[in-house]
Formats: C-alpha cells, sequence, structure tokens
C-alpha cells in the first residue's frame, strides 16, 4: 500500500515536472522570437557633452551632432592635399554616401567649370575659425529631419606652397535625414548644399565677434 502511495506521488510530480518543463519552452521561444523580432540598428544620436547628463528620444539628432557632421562631411570634400585635378572629384566620390544626389551633383558640375576655369591646379584647406565653433545659434531647426548650420571657415588655397586665396567665408549648409544605407551611412544625414544665401565673406566685424 506504501509503494502504491509513493508510485503515485511519484507519477504526480513527474506530470508537474513536464508541464513546469513545457511552460519554460513556450517561455523561452516567445523570448527567442522577440529577439529575432528586434531591429539590429537602434537610431539614438548621443549629444558629445554627457558631464550633466541628457535625456534623448529615439530618432531624435541634436543640434551638435548636425553640427559636427556638417562640419567634417563638409570639410573633408574641400581637402586636396595635393591637387585639386584629382583630390577634389576623389573626395565627392568618397563620400558619396553623405551627400544627396542633387548636391552630389552640383559637386560634380562645379568640379567641371572649375577645371575648365583652371581652378583646381592647387591645394585647398578648410579651417574652422578659433572662437568660431560650435554654438547653438549655428544650427536652425526646420523640422521634418531638416537643419541649417553655420560654419565659419577659412579656406586657403596653394600654388606650389604660395598661397594664391584666403578667405574666412561662412557657409549656410542645409542638412537633411538620410536614412538610406547603415552600411554606407550610418549617421543618417546628409548634406543638401546651401541655403538659399549661399556663402558669403565674414565681416571684420563678425570676425572680432565669433558668434553668429
Amino acid at each position: 500500500m506504501a509503494y502504491r502511495s509513493e508510485n503515485a506521488n511519484l507519477q504526480r510530480e513527474n506530470k508537474i515536472l513536464r508541464w513546469v518543463i513545457a511552460g519554460l519552452v513556450i517561455v523561452a521561444s516567445g523570448l527567442y522570437m522577440g529577439w529575432r523580432a528586434a531591429p539590429t540598428d537602434i537610431d539614438l544620436h548621443y549629444p558629445p557633452d554627457l558631464r550633466n547628463g541628457a535625456t534623448q528620444k529615439l530618432g531624435e539628432v541634436p543640434p551638435a551632432n548636425v553640427y559636427a557632421f556638417a562640419h567634417y562631411i563638409f570639410q573633408q570634400i574641400n581637402y586636396w592635399p595635393e591637387d585639386g585635378t584629382q583630390d577634389y572629384g576623389k573626395a565627392v566620390f568618397r563620400f558619396a554616401a553623405y551627400l544627396t544626389p542633387q548636391y552630389r551633383q552640383q559637386l560634380l558640375e562645379d568640379l567641371k567649370e572649375r577645371g575648365k576655369a583652371g581652378e583646381l591646379q592647387r591645394t585647398r584647406t578648410m579651417a574652422e575659425i578659433p572662437g568660431h565653433g560650435y554654438a547653438e545659434n549655428r544650427v536652425d531647426i526646420l523640422g521634418n529631419g531638416s537643419w541649417i548650420v553655420w560654419l565659419d571657415l577659412q579656406m586657403t588655397e596653394t600654388v606650389n606652397g604660395v598661397p594664391v586665396k584666403q578667405a574666412a567665408l561662412r557657409y549656410p549648409l542645409h542638412v537633411v535625414r538620410y536614412d538610406v544605407s547603415r552600411e554606407t551611412n550610418p549617421y543618417g544625414l546628409a548634406l543638401d548644399g546651401y541655403s538659399d544665401e549661399g556663402p558669403r565673406r565674414l565681416t571684420i566685424d563678425e570676425l572680432k565677434r565669433g558668434v553668429k
């Protein structure tokens, strides 16, 4: 009698264990499917200065990040270390994923016109003017993933090591959301040319003040 009672208890415990195992399998399967369905790329942009903490919404790009993106890409397109005849076209090709098709075409047309005018046989650099770096008013938020970034840059062009052109210029660059391929453009941003007023020389007063 005691043997039968013990046997019944074991069968009951085995049945409970089978149900527990089945439940764990179902839970594990659900977790696995959720993991497989989760996005592999999360569009989260962190502000550059986190010393005071930050609350950032998913998909929201801080103005400082937009400014840094525009400055870097534009500076690299205008970096001709050896000869603009070769370097300009190579730079446009290298950073094509960070340019909208319209702006890329504008640059290629500019390349052609400068070649005809003999304005490419030179080196070129673009450097941020000291005291004219990022500030909140240097990024205009237009909404719908669109910004105007104001860059104050010192352009220097040389031929055989001799400066032939130097100018302090303000460039109003249009930046847009451009989430086309995270493989080639992880930032999801692109340059889209200048705003309507275009680049211009800085006045002496603007150079002294340093702010936009």
